[in-house]
């Protein structure tokens, strides 16, 4: 293939750029009208999650963040309210056809609001994102969703009864496996799904559901059987975290031979962050399902490959 800086390519992406770009400035003008203020924290970080299988970049002796999501809860303990981020974010690793090893995310938190409140953001977002690319439907490969039709919103466990053919495993590699082959694959059909409710084993960041602390407040956003957006009702018992912190860096080391510091300026920051929910979007790939780009490299302005 071609380089992407070879004309013939860039003028086939560049329908896909443009677009990029007005999505991008629409989603801007969204958050401004809803009073967010947009923060730029460092990208350089000393811990760069809580993630388990994700691996990130190190710089000399602290990481390209694989998220801003540590950066943000601290400025919410310091007196913000509505920030949203919209970047550069980097996971070591991760390529094909929705995946970069650096690539665009936008994350938002709201102080003092239930994750319910996060959850229409998505679905709105998506919507903005589809009007500025002048799409009535997102695609991807054979599969399409119609963004402005009521989003469902299903439970996990629901959503594993209903679709797969085997119960719901406990949690760890067989839950993963049996999520990615049977339920998210059915997932966004029609119109956008909001699957909630996750097992708190899958939940190192979020706090455990008030009607049943069997499970986390979390969500993902699905369209078209793809990932779309992660969230959470957000953990701020520092007890509570630094447990699950440790628990996901020991299995790191179990699995990978590695481990990430624990960020201990984030611990004491929680003890003074408001009650929270926030999320993180994949804003590539928002922009390929409004495009009906194929690749993520399509809606890169200059792709790693």
């Amino acid at each position: 293939m071609s380089p992407w800086w070879d004309k013939d390519r860039h003028r086939d992406r560049r329908p896909f750029l443009e677009t990029r770009a007005a999505i991008q400035r629409a989603v801007r003008e969204w958050f401004w009208v809803q009073g967010f203020t947009e923060a730029d924290p460092n990208m350089l970080t000393i811990s760069p999650g809580a993630e388990t299988h994700i691996d990130a970049f190190e710089v000399g002796e602290r990481y390209l963040h694989t998220s801003p999501e540590f950066a943000m809860k601290k400025l919410l303990a310091a007196g913000e309210r509505k920030l949203f981020f919209l970047g550069k974010t980097w996971r070591r690793g991760e390529s094909g056809p929705l995946h970069a090893p650096e690539f665009t995310m936008i994350e938002w938190y709201r102080a003092n609001a239930p994750y319910e409140e996060i959850m229409d953001d998505c679905v709105e977002i998506v919507r903005v994102a589809a009007r500025a690319a002048g799409s009535a439907m997102l695609n991807w490969r054979e599969r399409s969703c119609d963004p402005f039709t009521a989003a469902e919103r299903i439970s996990v466990r629901d959503a594993f009864a209903q679709l797969c053919p085997v119960p719901m495993p406990a949690g760890g590699d067989a839950f993963s496996a049996a999520l990615v082959q049977h339920v998210e694959p059915q997932l966004g059909d029609g119109a956008m799904t909001l699957l909630k409710e996750y097992p708190i084993s899958e939940a190192a960041l979020a706090r455990r559901a008030p009607h049943d602390a069997s499970v986390a407040e979390r969500f993902e956003l699905y369209a078209c059987g793809v990932e779309l957006a992660n969230g959470f009702g957000e953990l701020t018992d520092p007890v509570e975290q630094r447990a699950r912190l440790v628990a996901a860096m020991d299995e790191k080391a179990k699995r990978y031979g590695k481990r990430w510091p624990i960020d201990e300026d984030f611990l004491a920051a929680l003890a003074h962050m408001p009650s929270s929910s926030g999320v993180a979007m994949g804003f590539d790939r928002v922009v390929m399902l409004a495009t009906g780009a194929r690749h993520i490299n399509d809606v890169l302005w200059t792709p790693a490959n």
